[in-house]
This record gives structure tokens, C-alpha cells and sequence, in this order.
């Protein structure tokens, strides 16, 4: 059985003003705080207890409350690129729709039947009243967040050699070098070091003969 909402909840609004006459409109405006999890988890998120600023149109129709709004909030998150922190406004429109439980779409009371189907999960609905927009509004966010944040367009990221972040040095750059000469250069060094090795030994040679 779900918890019955608590009226003193932020992201819970109270319908009863808007009684069951269709056409009855009423239009709030509510800064809150972001609950917990607001977000793509590791990717961007608006912090918890962040402002939550909400433009909101509630409606009265037929079968429950249209509720239409725009959830402003300012997002943190890390450049996928180069790994800086990033800072993003974003806006999030969204639209749900709250039937009433003993109303069938067009309105009307519903009867209970022996066999009728489970209720739709997909239906929301007004509760003593109260609507809950914190599922509605986390849906909104989430596909308003970017999946692959950047701190600018252009961010060239970071250097696959070293790590530096390109944009801090545009002309940062690493020498290329031909895998094939750098192993006939090792190849060199090896001959030129087996060289004086032998080298070293023919003069021990010749300074042994001399003491004799």
C-alpha cells in the first residue's frame, strides 16, 4: 500500500481549490528545494537542496488536473572531455496529467466489476486531493540534462600523452616518431654499446702484453 502524501511537502500541491468544475484554471509560481538524485548519477545532477524554481499551470478537466510547468535549476556535472567541473542552467518542460480515482475518462464515476483489470500503472492520480509532481518533475530534469555534458562546445579535452588540457596550451603538441626508426634506433645504440664493450677488452689486451 503507498504512503499517503503529506500536504507539507514541497513538490505536493493541493487541488481543492480548483473543485471539480473543467475549465477552473490556477497558476503557481514556488521556488523549492531539488530532492535527492536529481539527475544522471556520475554525469550531472542538480544538487541536492539546490533551488528548484517551478512556473506551474493546474487545470481542471473532466476526467482529473492537467498540470503544465517549467522547471528552472541550475545543474553541476563534469566536462566529459577534459574533466572540469561545469556549471549548466537548464529548463525543464513537462506535462502530466492527474485523473480523479472514481472517474473513468470521460468523467464519469466508475463501477467496480468482478474481474476488471489491475489499474494502469502508467495512470497518475489526485489523492484526498493532493497531487505529487516529484516523479513527473525528475523525468523532466533527466531528459533535460545532457548525457554527454561539455564545458564549451570546442573543449579539445586532454591530451592523450600527457593528460594536459588542450585548451590551457592551443599549441601543445608531441613530437611523432616512426615506430619503425625508433627500433632501428635502439638498434644502433645496442651495436655502438657491443662496440666499445669490445673495444674495452682489445685495450686490456694490448696494456696486459705490455706489462709482460
Amino acid at each position: 500500500m503507498n504512503a499517503r502524501l503529506d500536504h507539507r511537502n514541497p513538490l505536493v500541491f493541493d487541488t481543492h481549490e480548483l473543485g471539480r468544475r473543467p475549465g477552473a484554471l490556477q497558476r503557481i509560481s514556488r521556488t523549492v528545494s531539488a530532492p535527492k538524485d536529481f539527475g544522471v548519477a556520475d554525469v550531472i545532477t542538480v544538487p541536492e537542496d539546490a533551488e528548484l524554481e517551478l512556473a506551474l499551470r493546474l487545470e481542471s478537466v473532466m476526467e482529473g488536473v492537467l498540470v503544465t510547468g517549467t522547471a528552472h535549476a541550475a545543474a553541476q556535472g563534469e566536462c566529459v572531455r577534459c574533466l572540469e567541473p561545469l556549471r549548466l542552467d537548464v529548463a525543464a518542460d513537462f506535462q502530466e496529467m492527474f485523473s480523479y480515482p472514481d472517474a473513468d475518462d470521460r468523467g464519469r464515476a466508475k463501477t467496480a466489476e468482478p474481474g476488471d483489470d489491475a489499474e494502469d500503472e502508467d495512470v497518475v492520480y489526485i489523492e484526498d486531493g493532493l497531487i505529487d509532481l516529484e516523479p513527473a518533475l525528475r523525468d523532466a530534469v533527466v531528459l533535460a540534462l545532457p548525457m554527454q555534458p561539455v564545458c564549451q562546445e570546442d573543449c579539445a579535452g586532454l591530451c592523450a600523452e600527457c593528460g594536459i588540457r588542450l585548451d590551457d596550451d592551443p599549441g601543445h603538441h608531441h613530437d611523432a616518431v616512426d615506430i619503425r626508426w625508433a627500433a632501428l634506433q635502439g638498434l644502433v645504440e645496442t651495436v655502438k654499446d657491443d662496440e666499445k664493450d669490445n673495444m674495452g677488452g682489445a685495450d686490456a689486451g694490448v696494456d696486459e702484453k705490455q706489462e709482460k
